[in-house]
Order: structure tokens, then C-alpha cells, then sequence
């Protein structure tokens, strides 16, 4: 329910009565929120109504940080045979963000330095979601079949050039070369050294495989992510092997620092490798999506679902919250995000964890039963409320007799 004052409180919107959980800040109880214009005011046990402008109820409600999905495609575009650069397969954001609490993508190397700025004009000056973008090593992006198999649109030089120009850059993409050389990997992690952002890696394409554990200890350097965690593909071993072992180079790669992300996606993403995982203790640094539109329909659906599945697999929802806020944050060098401190852009979310009888899919078309599902209630983005499922923060209409 929405109380609205007169003109004169100090807040614009007061956020009561529910269970925040900001992982930066190590708050896991009962508080409430103050926004003023774009920015988080104040956060207290007890704001008085008296005191917002506008007033959200929201007892049994969740209230986190506004998500980050550090892996999804959002350079969409109109022209053929472009892939996820400037292509049909890529999304537009808004419409996907905002209903599951995202206030921040990143889109996972759909561009290069060579149409960076097309995808800049098109989509990121155009969405009311925050839109980051890892840089493809490849010139043209993420355009699929011979564009990215082509080691002469690999230019570290100019990779590192076009990222230090653009702050809307977070990192380095490499995925998808087919070839024996680590020549894509290691220009790559040239251009990120140089604008000193991380590496984000898609392994598992090249034939005859690399070796991953060459990947992770010698060529991957703290901070670097390697995303499609749970994928069981050709070309790449899988963390946990046939015995139900996690090999030991990949327990000492997360403590070197390597970034474990879970990237979803259409073929990314098995129980199998995840519940194991889990149930010997790995979990994953990162939760995203790789949402596109190949995926969106499929066993991965949104961000909320892939949190959902981890819930049920017996990851705490703290952790979970954690794994889709502060911890992408970090990973990606902008901690103004992912937190709720006084000073803060005011993105946040609420979300209610449902009970009952639910079904998750994974990419190998295996269902997993859960009793508990996210549902995000109602999302701001820089004080702005973008999605209200309910109309909670809306007065309620009374029919006059």
C-alpha cells in the first residue's frame, strides 16, 4: 500500500517495513529506505511515515540492491547475419531488466572496437537500463561463424584504445575461437592489462581442446572470469568430472581469485554439474543470465529463474543476492553499484520469495522440483520507480457511489 503527503517531508520515498539485505554493507534484518531524487538517503530501523513524500509498504518483502546481470546480449539490431553484434539474436534491455529487479547489464562482447560506438548510440544512450558493455576482442564483435575465427580483427592495440575511451567499458570478451592457438586469449588479456580491466573468457570452442587448466592457473590472472561455470560442453572439462570430483587446479583457481560466473544461457548451464559443485562446496562468484533471444524462451527465461535454481539447490538467499549485487561490482571495478549506502545512486529492488510447487529446466532438458521462488515486486532505477508488479507504490482506487 502507497501513502502519499504534502510537499515538505524531507524524503521523497520512504521504503518501510522490509528485509533488506545489503551484502556491502552487512545488513541482513528489518529497515527501512529513504530516497531523495536519484540517490539512497537514508537507511534506519524506523523512518516515520510522516517523513516520505511517498510511502511503499513493504512488509514481506525483500528490499536489495538493484541487480547486476554481468553476462547478457543486448546489442540488438536489425542486420543480418550479425549474431549478437547489431543482430536479430541480441535483446533490447528495458524490456527484460526492470520486471526482474536488473538495473545494470553488461553485454557479454557483443561489439569490438570497430562498432563499439554504433552500439553505444543504439542501445546504451537509449535504455533506462544501465547498459556496461565487455569489449569484444574481435574487431566486429560477436557476429558469429568465420568474423570471430579471424586472429587479424584480434587487435589488442586498438581493443585497449577504444576501452579506456569509453567508462561504459568494464572488460574484455573472449569466446568462441575454434583454432589450437591461445592467440585470442592472450590478446585479450594484452588489452585488458592495458586498460587494466578484467578478462571475461568463453572456453570450450577450441579443437583440439586447450587446456583449462593452463586457462585458469597460468593464463587468467586474478579477477578474470570465466563464465558458463555448469556447462558440460566438447571442447572443455567440466568442473566436476564422472567420479563427482572437482578437480584440485579448479578449487585453486578460486582462491587465486578467478571469477566462476554461471552465464545460463541456451546450452550453458546442467544440474548435474551445478548441484554437484554445490554440494562439495563450490559456489559460484557471479549468477547471469547470457540471456539472448535464443535463450530468453528457453530453460534460462531471466535472471530471477537461474537465482531461483540456485535457492533450491541450497544456496543461501543472501548469498544469492550477494552473487547478483555487490560481488558483479566488484568483479567489473564499479563499486558505486550493487549496495544501498546513504550517497548511493537509489537502485533498488523488492522481491518476494514464493512457496509451492515450481519447475526449473536446465539446458539439458532435465526439470529439478522446488518448493521457493524470487519474484521481483517492484524495481527503481536512480529513484525512478521503472516496474511495479502490483501497484504497491500506486494509491489504491476506490469507486465513487
Amino acid at each position: 500500500m502507497v501513502t502519499s503527503h504534502l510537499c515538505g517531508q524531507p524524503y521523497q520515498v520512504v521504503i518501510k517495513g522490509g528485509h533488506v539485505i545489503d551484502p556491502k554493507n552487512n545488513i541482513d534484518g528489518f529497515r527501512d529506505v529513504a530516497i531523495n531524487a536519484d540517490t539512497i538517503a537514508l537507511i534506519s530501523v524506523d523512518i516515520k511515515k510522516e517523513e516520505g513524500r511517498q510511502v511503499i509498504d513493504a512488509t514481506g518483502l525483500y528490499i536489495v540492491p538493484g541487480l547486476i546481470d554481468l553476462h547478457a546480449h543486448n546489442f540488438f539490431g536489425t542486420l543480418d547475419h550479425h549474431y549478437l553484434s547489431n543482430g536479430y539474436e541480441a535483446i533490447s534491455p528495458d524490456g527484460f531488466t526492470f520486471r526482474c529487479g536488473v538495473t545494470t547489464t553488461v553485454d557479454a562482447g557483443g561489439a569490438g572496437w570497430r562498432n563499439f560506438e554504433t552500439f553505444k548510440e543504439q542501445v546504451i544512450r537509449h535504455s533506462k537500463t544501465r547498459v556496461l558493455s565487455f569489449l569484444n576482442i574481435v574487431g566486429e564483435g560477436m557476429r558469429g561463424g568465420v568474423y570471430e575465427q579471424n586472429l587479424n580483427d584480434m587487435d589488442a592495440k586498438l581493443t585497449s584504445i577504444v576501452a579506456r575511451q569509453n567508462k561504459d567499458i568494464v572488460g574484455i570478451k573472449v569466446a568462441h575461437y575454434s583454432g589450437d592457438e591461445w592467440e585470442p586469449v592472450d590478446r585479450a588479456i594484452e588489452a585488458a592489462k592495458k586498460a587494466r580491466i578484467p578478462v571475461m573468457v568463453d572456453f570450450g570452442s577450441s579443437l583440439p581442446p586447450l587446456s583449462l587448466e593452463e586457462l585458469v592457473l597460468n593464463r587468467l590472472r586474478s579477477g578474470d572470469i570465466f563464465t558458463h561455470a555448469y556447462a558440460s560442453v566438447s571442447g572443455r572439462v567440466p568442473l566436476v568430472n564422472n567420479e563427482g570430483v572437482i578437480l584440485p587446479f579448479i578449487w585453486e583457481a578460486q582462491r587465486k581469485g578467478i571469477i566462476f560466473d554461471v552465464g545460463h544461457g541456451g546450452s550453458s548451464f546442467l544440474f548435474a554439474q551445478a548441484a554437484s559443485a554445490m554440494k562439495l562446496g563450490f559456489f559460484p562468484n557471479t549468477i547471469s543470465t547470457d540471456i539472448h533471444a535464443m535463450s530468453i524462451n528457453g530453460a534460462m527465461k531471466d535472471l530471477n529463474n537461474v537465482m531461483s535454481k540456485f535457492l533450491n539447490l541450497g544456496m543461501p538467499f543472501q548469498q544469492v543476492i550477494k552473487s547478483v549485487t555487490w560481488a558483479p561490482a566488484q568483479v567489473i571495478q564499479r563499486t558505486d553499484l550493487g549496495h544501498l549506502s546513504p550517497g548511493a545512486i537509489a537502485d533498488v529492488a523488492l522481491f518476494r520469495i514464493r512457496e509451492g510447487r515450481f519447475g526449473f529446466v536446465d539446458t539439458g532438458g532435465y526439470r529439478l522440483d522446488g518448493t521457493q521462488k524470487i519474484e521481483c515486486e517492484l524495481t527503481i532505477r536512480a529513484g525512478k520507480i521503472e516496474y511495479d508488479l502490483n501497484g504497491i507504490s500506486r494509491p489504491v482506487w476506490v469507486q465513487k457511489k
